[in-house]
């Protein structure tokens, strides 16, 4: 069932290693079939190398796994809680390094330059401290529920933020199917590296001005947009 999505989910799954932004078992790709309400993701610490689209996981939106003779990722029920309440048809979780470095500093991305306002419009937001009683009952549960808080908090859409930070583990991402999700996780670790460079360069840096945000978001994403072929 689903054998397109098996599909799609894999590739995006191993476009991780091949951006570099995944080691051994590390991180996941999931993708939704809103026809259905099933999901398609990696399962629990495979190698990658191992993958292929005939042993992903299919399961519905309650996590019952419906196809599939391995166990889901671990992360699942983060995925879950991101697709009940984000119109997003794919979500990445990966523990890249620069990205991973601004969660465990409990530190915003800010939007410095314009390679990040073409993808993410303003900074990365990063969630606040789990509790005690989340950590413990739920954990994997809380921790989309806390991301999906963190971008209602933000005030922007799943669309105009498609990525967060949970705060001392690492980034999530997001986009219109399992794609897009891998795509924007590759650009979020290179807007970390990015960020992290320039404020060696100059502690003090401060984000780009909102018109030049919205310009270069804008020209991308909005209803006038005029980046790239119609």
């Amino acid at each position: 069932m689903l054998e397109k999505l098996k599909e799609e989910v894999y590739h995006a799954n191993m476009a991780l290693p091949r951006h570099g932004l995944v080691i051994f078992t590390w991180g996941n790709v999931s993708g939704i079939d809103r026809n259905s309400g099933l999901i398609v993701i990696k399962p629990s610490g495979v190698p990658y190398e191992e993958l292929s689209p005939e042993i992903m996981v299919v399961l519905d939106l309650n996590g019952v796994v419906v196809e599939g003779d391995l166990n889901p990722s671990s992360d699942t029920p983060s995925h879950i809680a991101l697709y009940k309440e984000l119109p997003v048809g794919g979500v990445a979780h990966t523990h890249s390094t620069y990205a991973t470095g601004f969660a465990q500093a409990g530190v915003p991305i800010p939007p410095a330059g314009t390679t990040h306002a073409d993808y993410f419009y303003g900074s990365v937001p990063i969630t606040r401290d789990l509790s005690l009683e989340e950590i413990k009952n739920n954990y994997e549960l809380n921790t989309g529920k806390v991301i999906v808080e963190t971008l209602k908090k933000s005030g922007l859409t799943a669309l105009e933020m498609p990525g967060a930070l949970v705060r001392n583990h690492g980034p999530f991402t997001w986009g219109l199917n399992a794609f897009e999700a891998a795509h924007n996780a590759a650009v979020l670790e290179e807007l970390a590296f990015m960020a992290w460079h320039a404020e060696q360069m100059s502690p003090d840096v401060s984000a780009m001005s909102q018109e030049l945000l919205d310009k270069h978001y804008l020209r991308k994403h909005g209803s006038g947009a005029y980046y790239g072929q119609n």
